[in-house]
């Protein structure tokens, strides 16, 4: 499953130069474990162009999940033994089966273009690669199952950098880390984190409040 950055529009230029100079720790203080523990997964970071221009797309956690339950985040999940090798193409096909999954996108639409440095999330023990990929051809995308998904959605990457969509989080651990107010979702936690640090190795940061918190209820 080849990677491929020929043909995507010019303005993700930024981004691909990000896949291609970022370091691990330029995007997280969480790292895999060197010891090889952690559960190996992966999450679809998906850039399309909407009318309002590019955009990514997310969805929202179902509520009675047992982890990460009614949060924002990038389609993703676990890799499947058929992925295949999780050093090697296992996260690629991860990233897609389960975005095809949980939103119902076409997979032949996508162009994959770029992973990032793998990540690690210690309350889950999962080990999330990002990878990254360009809606060539977009297709309709919705709840496949209730149980898991609440909703899909996309959002205008110009709200992601707008000031005042963005904020800090303030979890009951004493944790803080960066969140955005957009299409009444609070985007925070891992997904925040990865959008955060895209926005601003790319340029598109814009200088925001970073004293204005919001509070995370002791359920989050």
């Amino acid at each position: 499953m080849p990677l491929r950055k020929h043909g995507l529009p010019g303005w993700l230029d930024p981004v691909v130069t990000v896949v291609e100079t970022v370091r691990p720790r330029q995007l997280s203080r969480f790292l895999p474990p060197q010891d090889g523990a952690g559960r190996q997964s992966a999450v679809l970071v998906l850039f399309g162009e909407g009318e309002q221009g590019p955009e990514l797309l997310l969805m929202e956690r179902a509520g009675s999940l047992r982890s990460h339950a009614g949060q924002p985040s990038f389609p993703g999940g676990a890799l499947d033994p058929e992925d295949g090798d999780p050093q090697g193409d296992g996260p690629l096909r991860a990233a897609l089966r389960e975005a095809e999954e949980e939103t119902g996108l076409d997979p032949a639409g996508v162009q994959l273009f770029g992973v990032l440095p793998k990540l690690y999330i210690p309350v889950s023990g999962f080990v999330v690669t990002p990878v990254l990929g360009w809606w060539r051809e977009p297709s309709p995308v919705g709840v496949v199952d209730p149980a898991e998904t609440a909703r899909v959605f996309t959002v205008p990457v110009a709200d992601l950098t707008d000031p005042a969509n963005r904020a800090t989080t303030v979890h009951p651990s004493g944790h803080q880390g960066p969140a955005f107010l957009v299409e009444s979702a609070l985007v925070w936690g891992f997904t925040a984190g990865i959008i955060d640090r895209l926005l601003h190795f790319a340029g598109w940061e814009r200088p925001w409040d970073q004293d204005k918190q919001v509070p995370l209820d002791w359920r989050s």
